[in-house]
């Protein structure tokens, strides 16, 4: 779609020269995500400095009725960041600055373009952590985190993005700026506006600055890789590492995800044998007599075959890659990709039921499990057989989708855990939520962003 002299004058007078791009290479870099599938047309790329210019874009895609849509990392999985009908995309890359930080309170201040691991990094520097982790840290942002209340493997210990973030400044869909909660422990006044733009996908308003909560330094780590025979076995085994130590990280992966990572890495297997599914366990060093001990516990009952502990912090790093891994090591497999959510005690029975109901329709398919078993995410990512066209693969991995989320709502789960719902689920989002939810929702939406220029047709369909 090109775009009118006069749309790009107007943009042109909000933005120096350079923070406008339309070359068609521009469009469809930054128009968007991991996703796959979407037909991309954005109108413009724009790079906001500072929040003024966020309003302004803001009240000019208002005045002319033009979309806009939020652009960090673009390493979203549901299409949250697809300009696909002419929107003007609005990418943060460029306030991408850490304010300031208050030792006292342990809060950093940052832009919506921050990178997750420049966080991270900035909190280590000054004896702090800033928990919320995943593989694609190095280039996710920090609004992109809140806008999809980002989990990640850490979850079972720290909690998702909406724990750490202690206030926010956002732009609503009118092109008002909220200053959300001021780094506040304590505010009983009245409604806690920032957790509605946590999770939204921007749909309300876009993110340009956080205050995020930081802890003080952890203690050093050890990683235990199991080899397990039975799903069911891997639930006993966190039950029996939960009573003994507390756990920062239970992951688990499938003999195939562990196939891929060391075909696409290189490294020796991590035990002597190959086993069905492997669970990754993190806790703090100074627990490892603790954790030695429901080791041999789990050994002993037959629960796990094998298993490894790390001794150093490369050897925890070179375990962790094996999971850290999964998602680049098949990414050339175009997978089709499910976020599920269940509660823990109904994991073992649901991934059945799933791998069956898959192993029935698309029999000829890889399978690739991995994913966050202490919180009751699942990962099922089908792999594309190097045979079948791209579009083929994709028309009947979408038409299982429906059995798969009637599974999801027979046990009260998410069809989303932690990737957002955009437009990959957007048309699903009644296995999740009911229709007196989704009322409230637009209604919530129409107060923020009358006109509807916020990431249209994303979570919720026009």
């Amino acid at each position: 779609m090109a775009i009118l002299p006069a749309m790009r004058d107007a943009l042109e007078a909000i933005f120096s020269p350079g923070r406008v791009k339309t070359a068609p290479e521009d469009l469809k870099f930054w128009g968007t995500d991991w996703t796959r599938g979407f037909n991309i047309a954005p109108l413009a790329i724009v790079f906001p400095e500072s929040v003024e210019e966020v309003v302004a874009v803001t009240r000019l895609a208002n005045e002319r009725r033009v979309g806009l849509v939020p652009s960090g990392g673009r390493t979203g999985l549901s299409g949250g960041a697809v300009a696909a009908n002419g929107e003007v995309v609005v990418s943060f890359d460029r306030m991408n600055r850490i304010l300031d930080f208050n030792a006292t309170d342990q809060l950093v201040r940052c832009q919506a373009g921050v990178p997750t691991q420049a966080l991270q990094e900035y909190a280590a520097a000054r004896g702090c952590f800033y928990p919320v982790d995943f593989a694609s840290s190095g280039t996710s942002q920090i609004g992109g985190n809140v806008a999809t209340n980002a989990g990640g493997v850490k979850v079972i210990r720290y909690g998702l993005t909406r724990d750490w973030i202690a206030g926010l400044k956002v732009v609503t869909g009118a092109g008002d700026v909220l200053d959300c909660n001021h780094g506040l422990v304590k505010n009983a006044t009245g409604y806690d506006l920032r957790h509605l733009f946590i999770g939204a996908e921007g749909t309300l308003g876009f993110v340009v600055e956080a205050q995020v909560r930081l802890l003080p330094a952890p203690a050093p780590q050890r990683v235990i890789v199991l080899g397990i025979e039975r799903f069911a076995d891997i639930l006993r085994v966190l039950e029996r590492f939960q009573a003994s130590v507390t756990l920062s990280a239970f992951e688990f992966f499938s003999e195939l995800a562990l196939t891929k990572v060391l075909a696409h890495r290189g490294g020796p297997r991590p035990l002597g044998a190959p086993a069905p599914f492997y669970a990754l366990i993190e806790f703090d060093a100074d627990a490892e007599a603790a954790a030695l001990r429901a080791f041999q516990t789990v050994l002993q009952a037959g629960w796990a075959a094998d298993g490894v502990m790390s001794q150093s912090e490369a050897q925890a790093k070179a375990l962790w890659g094996l999971r850290d891994g999964i998602s680049e090591s098949i990414a050339s497999c175009t997978p089709h990709k499910n976020d599920l959510a269940v509660r823990v005690s109904d994991m073992p029975a649901f991934l059945t039921q799933i791998d069956r109901l898959v192993a029935e329709r698309y029999p000829a398919f890889d399978v690739c499990w991995f994913g966050h078993i202490g919180d009751g995410n699942l990962h099922l990512n089908i792999l594309k057989p190097e045979h079948l066209s791209l579009e083929a693969f994709q028309a009947r991995c979408q038409s299982i989708s429906p059995l798969l989320f009637e599974a999801v709502q027979s046990r009260r789960g998410s069809i989303s855990a932690e990737h957002g719902v955009g437009l990959t689920k957007r048309d699903f989002l009644t296995f999740s939520r009911s229709e007196q939810e989704i009322a409230l929702m637009r209604a919530v939406k129409r107060v923020f962003d009358p006109l509807g220029v916020m990431n249209p047709g994303k979570l919720l369909a026009a």
